[in-house]
């Protein structure tokens, strides 16, 4: 009989064991699952984190490149388009001004016509210099060589 508790006693040591071993098994496979799906989650959180900063870049880069676009229309220098352009709007501001000024009273009319025609008339002549005494007379030549030289 002692034979009979002896192989007893190691047959519950290996089911003991055998549950031991089948609770950290199972522990150990929850423990891994949770890892697992906390790995997930912080993969999760860190490619939304990369998409926010890569989302946030860009933005930040067409910004820039709106800013860069802005700055060089503004300092390029006027093309042949854009002044035909201008040249346009100039002839029709002038009907413009020309409507306006046919539809003034005649006193008034007579008054804004001079004006504005002195504004196309030729520049105005430059003033004559002032005139110099004559210098005394020397010689013989009676003068007449030093007031061509003035004249010229």
């Amino acid at each position: 009989m002692a034979r009979r508790q002896t192989s007893g006693v190691p047959d519950a040591v290996r089911e003991a064991v055998e549950r031991t071993v089948q609770a950290t098994v199972g522990s150990a496979q929850e423990a891994v699952d949770e890892l697992a799906r906390n790995a997930e989650t912080t993969r999760g959180r860190a490619q939304g984190a990369v998409e926010d900063i890569l989302r946030s870049a860009e933005a930040g880069a067409e910004t820039v490149r709106g800013v860069v676009r802005s700055t060089i229309e503004e300092r390029r220098p006027a093309t042949s388009e854009d002044l035909k352009a201008l040249a346009t709007e100039l002839r029709a501001i002038t009907r413009r001004l020309d409507a306006i000024e046919e539809r003034l009273p005649t006193r008034t009319r007579a008054a804004a016509k001079p004006a504005s025609r002195k504004k196309k008339a030729a520049p105005a002549k430059k003033a004559a210099p002032a005139k110099r005494a004559a210098p005394a007379k020397r010689g013989r030549s009676g003068g007449s060589a030093t007031r061509r030289k003035q004249k010229g």
